[in-house]
């Protein structure tokens, strides 16, 4: 999940660089940049640029996106970098006193140029990206970088906040203020701030080198994911759903190749293939397609880069006196440090291998009743996974996916909405709002009783050519107050494999979850209540736990009763099937804990070890072993198209914060089991809301969770909700 903020200041820039397009700070002179603007008569600056300019339109200004033209985008980039550090200049060279209001929120009020242009940079990235655009990207990664730099090492600056933030006027402060403050030195003294002389020119040039390694490995998979389709004919499509033959068929269609199926190299194609094709030789080429992106000893191999990236970040928090890079990201993290991280994987590791070896002797053993002759590969896991869940729970993933239909499914979490959050979401009258490409819809979002307006939710759910594989939510403006009431953009993306002209697309019960968690992301924009925009940055192991926590509303009665129905009767999904659905809660667990914990397990000890010592081919291999990782199974992101960590700096050594935000996800779950309304309990809703949702990061995440649990979150539910055993030191 990425989110990208609209409505920048000059230090939520640096933080949107790390989290979306994954660049970090480094040093170096920006580039001239031919005049764009001109000035109306009140002195407001007018560009020319459309990349630059107010959002206008109704709901408060709505990004041009019916306009945006690449070639804006270099000078747009350059401009608003430009202007932005003019207004910093500003902050950095007042000679009155520092405070709060000429200091902190002047920072917080800079960079709106720069924040417009970086909504369509997103959209280039991960919406509709080309070569055109990879070759921009690839120029402007180093000078973005440097820009960051110039903020984060202007010294006259970062004296102005640290005056702030050792000044008695912090006590004076509103409590989202205070913190306010605390980040902001924060993120100074954490990227090179304090640094001198030869440590601060080198700590800028390995953040430069880092963003053009970023960028490139990044383009690497997408290349890979682009470049490796597997074509099959009608003769080999024995076991596959109709649907999935609809859509295969659809997809190669759209790339010129007609009487073939595609299967593209993204999970939502590769995941269902392996699990319903009979044919094992293909299964086999399409799994080892999908886990050898960025790893196919080619010209975009990404195992050099690899090296590379740990090289420099190792150096570079050297500089800042830190053992290593593990240690540095987790210090304002929930964690606190790489060990209690690692702990935590630890305690639920054992648990879940076991569960792999249990699943593996109920797949052999049906194999082996049908004389198959095979032993279990991990490209048959999911196949006979299948067979194992019809065997022991009569259950059918594809019989359960005729109830899922994906427009089903969004009224769905309309209807979690409105009973949570009281919001209400209505269809926009189409050309009313620009959008990016034509499967883009958009709706108003409401609140039920007033009818006030909230903010937009844009949906963009299908996979294409030039999109990045997976789903995330981002925001094109966020909420604030503290300059004029501002109204939340958000928007959900996914790589649904969309069905045919006329068809409802239908989509597994895993998606389905994936749906609700990238829902829940958006509901946490639309409901924010804070009053400065870097209330809005977000802790990276806490930050997934409101999203997780929504999946949960996916199998609550309403929902089931209400819109899982057939697509072509129209008739509810039968008490039986659900019935079914809920033994098989916690089936196949041990494959889905496990490939995701092995690649938290690795991106921690990639960030702890000694990177003089690492070949990530070998070392990935060499690492799995000592901790007894099953063969039948593989990390969920192998190392070489491990884009939370190498393409960006946003979940590096932090990947494991989704399983940190499990624990919080299973205990606050048990906190709805436990109250009388269940999971749309009123009083237990409004404190999700008040305590979970709406402040963001305006409050410090442990707080606020225990302000909503009243007490810290415990492993013993996530143990629970798995069926795993406890462990006797289970106590987080």
């Amino acid at each position: 999940m990425g989110k990208f903020k609209a409505s920048l200041t000059a230090m939520a820039v640096v933080v949107a660089l790390s989290a979306c397009s994954e660049q970090k700070v480094a040093e170096t002179s920006v580039a001239p940049v031919p005049e764009t603007s001109t000035a109306d008569a009140s002195g407001t600056a007018q560009f020319d640029n459309v990349l630059l300019q107010e959002f206008k339109g109704p709901y408060g200004g709505v990004p041009a996106f019916d306009k945006m033209s690449l070639e804006d985008l270099k000078p747009a980039l350059e401009k608003a970098m430009e202007l932005n550090l003019k207004e910093i200049d500003a902050i950095a060279n007042n000679e009155a006193p520092p405070t709060f209001e000429n200091v902190i929120v002047a920072m917080e009020r800079a960079g709106d140029e720069l924040g417009r242009v970086f909504t369509y940079y997103g959209i280039w990235s991960s919406n509709k990206s080309s070569p055109e655009f990879r070759a921009i990207q690839a120029e402007m990664s180093p000078k973005l970088s440097a820009f960051s730099t110039k903020i984060t090492q202007n010294e006259k600056l970062f004296a102005r906040v640290k005056a702030v933030y050792e000044s008695d006027e912090l006590n004076t402060l509103t409590p989202e203020e205070q913190r306010i403050a605390w980040m902001t030195y924060n993120r100074f003294a954490r990227n090179g701030a304090t640094l001198d002389g030869e440590a601060k020119k080198r700590y800028a040039e390995i953040n430069q080198e880092l963003a053009t390694l970023h960028t490139k490995f990044s383009n690497n998979v997408l290349a890979d994911e682009e470049n490796y389709v597997t074509y099959i004919t009608e003769d080999q499509l024995d076991g596959l759903p109709s649907s999935f033959v609809t859509a295969a068929k659809a997809a190669a269609e759209s790339r010129g190749e007609e009487g073939k199926y595609a299967i593209t190299n993204t999970r939502s194609s590769m995941d269902p293939f392996l699990t319903y094709s009979t044919n094992r030789d293909l299964r086999e080429k399409v799994w080892r397609t999908y886990y050898n992106r960025g790893d196919n000893a080619d010209s975009f191999d990404n195992n050099e880069i690899i090296k590379r990236i740990l090289t420099l970040r190792d150096e570079r928090v050297e500089l800042l006196g830190y053992e290593n890079y593990a240690q540095w990201r987790l210090e304002d993290r929930m964690a606190k440090n790489p060990e209690n991280a690692m702990d935590l994987m630890m305690k639920v590791w054992p648990a879940a291998i076991a569960r792999v070896e249990e699943e593996v002797a109920d797949m052999q053993a049906i194999a082996n009743k049908e004389g198959a002759d095979i032993t279990i590969e991990p490209w048959d896991y999911r196949f006979y996974a299948e067979k194992v869940r019809q065997a022991k729970y009569d259950l059918d993933s594809n019989e359960v996916k005729q109830y899922l239909q994906l427009d089903k499914l969004r009224e769905a979490m309309f209807y979690v909405a409105g009973r949570l959050f009281n919001f209400n979401f209505t269809p926009v009258e189409e050309g009313k709002v620009p959008v990016f490409h034509e499967d883009v819809k958009v709706w108003e979002v409401t609140d039920k009783d007033t009818g006030e307006h909230i903010g937009l939710w844009y949906l963009d759910p299908f996979s294409r050519q030039g999109k990045r594989s997976g789903a995330w939510a981002t925001t094109y403006r966020s909420y604030t107050t503290f300059d004029g009431k501002k109204t939340v953009l958000s928007s959900n993306n996914s790589n649904f494999v969309k069905g045919a002209e006329g068809e409802a697309t239908l989509i597994s019960f895993d998606d389905a979850e994936t749906y609700f968690h990238e829902f829940g992301h958006a509901l946490h924009f639309l409901s924010a209540d804070v009053k400065y925009p870097s209330s809005h940055s977000g802790v990276r192991d806490y930050t997934e736990f409101q999203s997780q926590l929504l999946e949960r509303w996916l199998t609550t009665d309403e929902v089931i009763n209400n819109y899982l129905v057939h697509h072509e009767t129209g008739e509810p999904i039968p008490a039986e099937l659900v019935e079914k659905i809920k033994k098989a809660s916690t089936f196949n667990e041990g494959f889905k804990t496990t490939e995701y914990m092995a690649s938290a397990i690795m991106d921690l000890k990639y960030h702890t070890t000694d990177p003089s010592k690492i070949e990530p081919d070998a070392f990935e291999s060499e690492e799995l072993k000592k901790i007894d990782m099953p063969e039948e199974i593989v990390m969920r992101h192998r190392s070489p198209h491990f884009g939370h960590v190498f393409s960006g700096e946003g979940y590096a050594a932090a990947y494991y914060g989704y399983m940190w935000a499990e624990v919080l996800t299973a205990d606050a779950a048990e906190a709805f089991m436990e109250a009388p309304g269940g999971f749309y309990d009123k009083e237990v809703g409004e404190r999700l809301v008040k305590y979970l949702f709406s402040v963001r990061n305006a409050m410090d995440p442990g707080e606020a969770y225990r302000k909503f649990r009243g007490r810290d979150a415990k492993v013993d539910a996530l143990m629970r909700d798995r069926g795993f055993p406890i462990p006797s030191d289970s106590d987080q």
